[in-house]
């Protein structure tokens, strides 16, 4: 059972399609910590020039997808209800398996600093129980 539903989700973040990359939020603590869900599947916009014939989801989408499961988590707090998370930085991100048409994407952000509009996250993705992607993003809230 889902904690947020895909309409929760965009009443909280303003990302929507096709650039809304959860399904779900799974697990979410508020200010803290959010786990989301993508079903990647083989209509995303994307596919059809990454790369054809063999898709595969890009990198740079699966990082906006932990911001976004990130952001879930930082705004969902009653002080930053109503805001916008941006991206202030990409830290140490690293890429250890391609995402493709099928997979289920698990994507978990902890808010491991804050200090006043600014925070950094530290995230990862996973496929299974194979890690695919993780990285330290950091995030200015306006």
């Amino acid at each position: 059972m889902s904690v947020l539903t895909t309409k929760q989700i965009m009443e909280i973040i303003p990302h929507r399609q096709p650039f809304l990359l959860i399904d779900t939020v799974e697990e979410l603590e508020p200010g803290v910590r959010a786990a989301a869900k993508k079903c990647v599947s083989y209509n995303e916009p994307y596919f059809g020039g990454h790369f054809p014939g063999e898709p595969v989801m890009p990198g740079v989408l699966i990082i906006e997808a932990l911001a976004q499961t990130g952001a879930v988590a930082i705004l969902c707090t009653e002080e930053n209800r109503g805001k916008t998370a941006y991206f202030a930085g990409i830290n140490s991100a690293k890429f250890r398996q391609k995402v493709v048409p099928g997979d289920v994407l698990i994507l978990e952000t902890e808010i491991i600093r804050k200090k006043g509009p600014l925070g950094v996250g530290k995230a990862a993705a996973r496929v299974g129980d194979k890690i695919v992607c993780t990285a330290e993003l950091t995030f200015a809230i306006g």
